[in-house]
């Protein structure tokens, strides 16, 4: 993909989002989401990564208007927060629900800086008229950059090829599991674990860093 088709990516994303927002307001359905039992379901697979480091330092990429900070706090998490949305929109609802002690709000696609772990919820789900290629190598491009942007690991989820057929919409993109395990066990190391036994047509990966740090992903 190349770096203006990336750029119409984002920029769609971004509308896309906006869009929900405006519609719905601060709400799961706001993000795109069904309702709050599953939002904060889906909240808790991360908790596997996250539970053990209370000060640890959080990015979550694609943070829209900040949920997952008011959950992370609602478990015990004193560490500092960053969220990063393509959507302005998102971003200015974040600051205004969640002000900015012990938070970051940042517009953006590309995080400044390394953060002990990284978040990505949500964000490869809607691909629009994106045809399935694009798609798949914007998410192996956002899985590099959650890889760099983590000094111990990062975790994201995805809707799974796995469910039901006939429950599947056009605009959205369902990811084979074994091969998006496969693709985190060869790029990021061993200590890779996919969860997808939470009840939702998604699964959540999460990967633990070793001491050495993931490859920069080579540029086209």
């Amino acid at each position: 993909m190349t770096e203006p088709a990336h750029a119409r990516l984002l920029s769609e994303v971004a509308q896309y989002y906006s869009a929900k927002l405006e519609e719905h307001g601060a709400t799961p359905r706001g993000v795109d989401w069904n309702g709050p039992e599953s939002h904060q379901l889906r909240h808790r697979q991360f908790l596997r990564l996250v539970a053990d480091a209370p000060d640890a330092s959080v990015l979550d990429l694609g943070c829209g208007f900040g949920d997952f900070l008011s959950f992370l706090r609602s478990s015990g998490f004193r560490g500092q927060f960053t969220g990063y949305d393509v959507a302005p929109a998102m971003i200015d609802k974040a600051r205004e629900l969640h002000g900015e002690t012990g938070a970051r709000w940042c517009v953006g696609a590309t995080p400044e800086g390394v953060f002990d772990f990284a978040i990505a919820s949500g964000i490869f789900n809607v691909r629009g008229d994106t045809p399935d290629a694009a798609w798949a190598d914007y998410i192996d491009r956002t899985l590099d950059v959650l890889a760099q942007a983590s000094r111990h690991g990062f975790g994201f989820n995805i809707l799974s090829l796995s469910s039901d057929p006939e429950k599947r919409r056009a605009h959205l993109y369902y990811a084979d599991p074994a091969r998006m395990l496969s693709h985190c066990l060869s790029r990021y190391g061993r200590s890779v674990a996919l969860l997808q036994d939470y009840g939702l047509y998604e699964f959540t990966v999460l990967v633990r860093h070793g001491q050495v740090a993931p490859p920069p992903r080579p540029q086209p």
